[in-house]
């Protein structure tokens, strides 16, 4: 324990002072009684309460004092409490295959509401990023506490004719999560990774494998979500007044793969994700740290309550209320 205003404390010897002073006052009324009557006819004369009532409530009440004193000095103590950060990075997919509206209303919105929920969510002081990516990524949120910005990022995402460069996206989400500022001292706080996407990898320069690897070493799990079906279908408009129809079935084989290698979990659709998982998991992971505490208030309710309970103590016994 250590104390804010620690030359307070030298007030503490008023205590034993008003000891001795009390002491000395009971003293020098029992040689005054005496000097008015012998000594041995007094218990005969004057009924006198036992030891414990007589002393027990200015004892009460100097322990009183001395929390009051205490609690001047700003009392402070340490004590282990939870960590309570993380981050989250959503990583949604926003390729052209994304505009199927074999989930509906699409894939798109479907991903988005997922995201949404996760934001629902969000323990306190923990922080998201919104990375979306088709054959490049955009962070459109940096980890932030701020979700009115978060959402307004992902109400922003929509689809375009590009490809989906899915492993390069998780691979830069992976660093997205390590520029989190380490504010306590000590390891970085965890991190885990959410990808909404209906699979597949048309683009990019990074392998599957080598994402998962940067996500195990740097202990960031990979929670993934299917959207879309194998009938997948997109219509896109040709010169001439044409249409073109394109399949693009769902492919799960990637998504898994990330879970599996990275520690996290995969959802074959958007009603099979526990998002309770991904913080269940961050929680788990965000260990402890020593906080310092003022106790003031505790030590002064303290004081309060002995003297409370020493006058209490006297007004019942000497009958001191009427």
């Amino acid at each position: 324990m250590s104390f804010a205003a620690p030359h307070l404390l030298f007030l503490l010897v008023l205590v034993p002072l008003a000891a001795l002073a009390y002491l000395a006052h009971d003293r020098m009324r029992d040689r005054r009684a005496a000097a008015w009557a012998t000594p041995a006819l007094l218990p005969n004369m004057v009924e006198r309460p036992p030891a414990v009532r007589r002393h027990l409530p200015f004892a009460l009440l100097l322990i009183g004092v001395a929390l009051l004193l205490v609690g001047f000095a700003r009392p402070k103590t340490k004590h282990t409490v939870k960590q309570n950060e993380a981050t989250v990075v959503v990583v949604l997919d926003v390729s052209g295959s994304m505009a199927a509206t074999d989930a509906q209303p699409s894939r798109i919105a479907q991903a988005k509401a997922i995201a949404y929920a996760l934001t629902r969510d969000l323990p306190k002081g923990y922080r998201m990023a919104v990375e979306t990516f088709s054959d490049h990524s955009d962070v459109v949120a940096p980890p932030t506490n701020d979700l009115t910005r978060v959402r307004a990022a992902i109400a922003a995402a929509h689809t375009g004719p590009q490809g989906t460069a899915l492993a390069q996206a998780v691979f830069h989400a992976v660093q997205v999560a390590l520029t989190v500022p380490d504010e306590k001292a000590g390891k970085k706080p965890p991190a885990a990774i959410v990808v909404i996407s209906d699979g597949g990898a048309t683009a990019g320069r990074v392998t599957p494998q080598q994402a998962a690897s940067r996500a195990a070493n740097a202990h960031v799990p990979v929670y993934s979500v299917l959207v879309g079906t194998p009938n997948g279908v997109v219509h896109q408009s040709l010169q001439g007044g044409f249409t073109e129809q394109i399949e693009v079935p769902s492919q799960p084989v990637t998504l898994q793969f990330f879970a599996r290698q990275t520690g996290g979990r995969f959802a074959d659709s958007p009603e099979g994700f526990d998002l309770r998982a991904v913080y269940a998991g961050l929680g788990s992971r965000s260990g402890t740290r020593r906080a310092t505490v003022e106790i003031s208030a505790a030590a002064a309710g303290g004081g309060i309550a002995f003297m409370l309970a020493g006058a209490g103590l006297s007004g019942l016994w000497f009958r001191r209320f009427a």
